[in-house]
């Protein structure tokens, strides 16, 4: 018996949290409605292509699709997606320091 290997994803969590239905990502992504809800059931596999128009179209890297939790409320993400750019360097820059990157220490 052959176990088929189906790596986890969080699509349905990030088109709903974009505000999104099944129907509207799908025809920014170009694909078939019933496609897409196969891949978020697991029971279709995904590939690169589809995993880098997904992310376009929900506004996120493809790797946050597999890794990241758009609904955490205590979250980095969540917090990030709220800063301005401005503010977004300057929270680098302090997770940087706290790092020891480019300080010539290490924490």
């Amino acid at each position: 018996m052959e176990i088929e290997f189906r790596p986890k994803h969080r699509i349905r969590e990030w088109r709903k949290y974009r505000g999104l239905t099944q129907e509207q990502l799908a025809e920014r992504i170009g694909i078939a409605r019933s496609y897409l809800t196969k891949i978020e059931r697991g029971s279709r596999r995904y590939d690169q292509p589809f995993l880098e128009a997904a992310a376009e179209a929900l506004r996120c890297s493809p790797s946050n699709l597999i890794d990241v939790d758009p609904t955490a409320p205590d979250g980095l993400w969540s917090i990030l997606e709220t800063l301005t750019v401005p503010e977004r360097v300057q929270a680098v820059a302090v997770l940087r320091a706290l790092k020891g990157v480019g300080t010539g220490t290490t924490g």
